[in-house]
């Protein structure tokens, strides 16, 4: 396989870990928003500020490897999309720098009024940034961004049905997977009230992201039909429909309290659903742009692959080290004195 392919595979990975990791802790913002009053929502907020707090920043390293690879790999479709794409991006930009801010500084505040500021902040911006997101990529998949330097319409390219739906997706998205995994994390903190609290999120944000997807294919048949054709036919239609059947799994396991094997569904079917999309697309990268076109020198791509490999060997087991020390039973909250 040429680097080219290898290195975008490399980047889709970094992305599905974005959605799954990063996915996440903008969901636990979306149920922030919604858990009520302050004295009413405080267990939901802090099972949440405990479950995404120490690791939220360092899921912001799977984005950064998206937006380095498409940099370097496919500069002119990188050109293309931010100088296209720019007011989404700029909101994406943001909404996470404003999301850190203020959940760094809700954590601080010692008063009520600044502690509902910053939390409505935070929240707030925990909806829109993967709102946004989510438009970006319905533009992609609509083909509203076409090869050249600023060559899309900056307001029509991301304002569509295809965008607006996908962003709704991708917020609905987001809830769900923060659901289940809060689930899971409130049973193992032995809260039986919070866990079928969050059950019961779940399931709901399961039946409305199911309604979504319908909903989004839909949309596609009529605003996209060249993405539709190709998501019903090899090679993408088994990573649709394992998708749709991971997507029903999970919701059949998040009712039979299966909490860890839910876990699992889920996230496959939001990894089947991004392969789906990103294989249906292939070889195109932009509409009558391959990727063997766009492709930058042998000379970069071989040392992107260098680069890339090195970063795996680093950043992979520290991750991988993070995310086990916070999901031991035994770790303590982060707030509390030490024994």
């Amino acid at each position: 396989m040429p680097l080219a392919e290898l290195l975008m595979a490399a980047m889709w990975i970094c992305l599905t870990a974005y959605a799954l990791f990063g996915g996440a802790d903008f969901g636990g913002g979306f149920w922030d928003l919604v858990a009520g009053r302050a004295e009413k929502g405080r267990p939901q907020r802090n099972l949440i500020e405990h479950s995404i707090g120490p690791i939220w920043e360092a899921n912001h390293v799977w984005l950064i490897f998206v937006i380095i690879l498409t940099w370097t790999v496919v500069p002119s479709v990188f050109a293309a999309v931010s100088s296209t794409l720019y007011i989404p991006l700029t909101l994406v930009a943001l909404g996470i720098i404003s999301r850190g801010a203020a959940f760094a500084f809700r954590k601080v505040s010692q008063e009520l009024w600044q502690q509902r500021l910053f939390g409505g902040a935070f929240a707030l911006s925990s909806v829109l940034t993967p709102f946004f997101l989510g438009t970006v990529g319905g533009a992609l998949a609509a083909e509203r961004v076409p090869p050249g330097i600023a060559a899309g319409d900056p307001v029509t390219s991301w304002i569509n049905p295809t965008s607006i739906t996908s962003g709704f997706l991708a917020v609905a998205t987001t809830a769900y997977l923060a659901a289940v995994y809060l689930t899971h994390d409130a049973r193992r903190e032995g809260n039986p009230e919070l866990t079928e609290a969050f059950r019961r999120k779940a399931l709901t944000a399961g039946v409305v992201t199911g309604a979504l997807a319908v909903v989004e294919l839909v949309v596609l048949a009529a605003d996209a039909p060249g993405l539709f054709r190709q998501l019903l036919t090899l090679p993408a239609l088994p990573f649709a429909t394992l998708s749709v059947a991971a997507g029903f799994a999970s919701l059949v396991l998040m009712w039979r309290r299966r909490f860890l094997t839910v876990r699992v569904s889920a996230a496959l079917a939001v990894t089947a659903l991004l392969w789906s999309w990103g294989i249906g697309q292939y070889p195109f990268v932009l509409p009558g742009l391959t990727l063997a076109e766009a492709a930058a020198t042998e000379n970069v791509l071989a040392a992107n692959t260098i680069a890339v490999l090195l970063a795996g060997i680093l950043v992979l087991p520290s991750l991988w080290w993070l995310y086990s020390i916070f999901q031991r039973d035994q770790f303590p909250r982060a707030n509390e004195p030490h024994q």
